[in-house]
């Protein structure tokens, strides 16, 4: 990575906590300020539930996760550098806390602290073992990658979503021959709504963020598609898929697709695909 200029340190000191790995190796080989100045802009904007609010709320909900972190959990180091601070920033404050300072264990001295995320379905285990206040994670139940690819990837969104879950593992491939892009989402994680002749449909927009596998962008797409199909023909089917008409030059590179609800059914997904 080439020395980075203040604004671009400062930025990938935070980032680096739920930066993708493919976000990751673009920031690294972008050759000056001004690129990464863009790329900085670029990597909220992915993220922002709501673009049509002069807010970003993903940002201002991450950056204050992180501050809390920082105050809360001091424990020889920066907050977020903690278990208790890290698990803080992705999953923000849990349900229901647990502390137990008597206990039969004698591998801990200080007390056991447990986390718990009913949504997440996730239960966390801290323990102080010198009694010194610095709490590791001992054991965890339920799937914690899961849930910090929620917020890796900036997936939020509420009970109106026309997503059903909050990850869907959708599949994007590159027809080179055609020089289209297809997308397949699985028909069983999409929430359908009926229009007034009975049809079952979902309304949705699909934006793109293509790079050469150097990092260098090639550009930003953005299409609207509405897909309209019977009940009957809804029940038979596993998947639905789009095609866009999307040149990847030499057929390769790296695409971030974000989809999102349109209409009164908001959401959004996100996945990133390296195409070598």
């Amino acid at each position: 990575m080439p020395q980075l200029d203040p604004e671009s340190r400062q930025f990938y000191e935070l980032a680096k906590l739920i930066i993708s790995k493919e976000e990751d190796k673009i920031f690294r080989l972008l050759p000056d300020a001004e690129s990464r100045k863009e790329f900085i802009r670029e990597f909220w904007e992915k993220r922002d539930p709501f673009p049509e609010t002069p807010e970003n709320e993903f940002q201002q909900e991450f950056l204050a996760r992180v501050f809390f972190a920082d105050q809360r959990f001091k424990e020889g180091g920066k907050g977020r550098d903690t278990d208790r601070g890290r698990i803080y920033i992705f999953l923000g404050p849990p349900d229901k806390i647990d502390e137990v300072f008597t206990h039969y264990d004698p591998s801990v001295r200080g007390s056991i602290i447990t986390w718990i995320y009913y949504d997440y379905g996730l239960g966390i285990e801290f323990v102080d073992e010198r009694g010194t206040g610095q709490y590791k994670i001992r054991q965890i139940s339920g799937d914690i990658f899961e849930a910090m690819d929620i917020l890796k990837l900036g997936g939020r969104f509420g009970p109106d979503s026309v997503f059903k879950d909050r990850v869907v593992k959708f599949e994007l491939k590159y027809l080179d021959k055609e020089k289209k892009i297809k997308i397949s989402l699985p028909v069983k994680s999409l929430n359908f709504s009926e229009d007034e002749e009975g049809n079952n449909f979902v309304d949705l927009q699909f934006v793109f963020y293509v790079y050469t596998l150097n990092g260098q962008k090639i550009g930003k797409y953005v299409e609207n598609r509405i897909y309209k199909v019977s009940l009957r023909e809804l029940l038979e089917l596993k998947e639905i898929s789009f095609y866009f008409d999307l040149e990847l030059p030499g057929g390769k590179g790296i695409v971030d697709v974000t989809i999102s609800g349109r209409g009164e059914k908001g959401g959004r997904i996100r996945r990133l695909f390296e195409i070598k």
